[in-house]
């Protein structure tokens, strides 16, 4: 799977879905203009020491994603979705997308793509969740229902017990 963020703003947020990407296996693409660099120690710090383990594409613009993903299947996350994201099928090489942290994905994308929308479900006058949250939730419903294979489903302790 993959995980697209159209022109992510905050360090921190990107760093938690690498360290998402890294936990899942998802492959993460970020798409330009960044609002930081990709050397930001915030970036850096929420990824924490799991850069290793993340596949990460960088895209000058969502056309060449598009351009690039021809016949993939993509999933728009957006709060102005008519269906909620649990109501999605999702495969092993779908691309769930996600737009910045102020806007979301730019309206004309969506207008093209409607059908491929999805909502998490919120109490009305909620605005929306964090990025990396968001990401995290439609990420792991995607696993899910592809009954997390790839991870390993049966609890472990690290050394300190937890």
């Amino acid at each position: 799977m993959h995980i697209v963020l159209i022109e992510p703003e905050i360090p921190g947020n990107t760093g938690n879905i690498a360290r998402l990407c890294a936990a899942t296996a998802i492959e993460l693409h970020l798409v330009k203009p960044l609002g930081f660099s990709i050397d930001d120690k915030h970036l850096k710090r929420a990824g924490l020491d799991y850069w290793h383990l993340v596949k990460v594409h960088v895209h000058e613009n969502f056309a060449e994603v598009l351009e690039k993903y021809q016949g993939y299947r993509f999933h728009f996350c957006t709060t102005k979705a008519p269906r909620a994201h649990s109501e999605a099928s999702f495969g092993p090489d779908d691309l769930l997308v996600f737009g910045k942290e102020t806007a979301g994905i730019p309206e004309s994308i969506l207008k093209d793509n409607w059908d491929s929308c999805i909502r998490i479900p919120m109490v009305s006058g909620a605005r929306s969740l964090n990025l990396s949250n968001s990401a995290a939730i439609v990420a792991y419903e995607a696993l899910r229902q592809q009954d997390y294979t790839g991870l390993a489903t049966e609890g472990h302790l690290h050394n300190n017990g937890t």
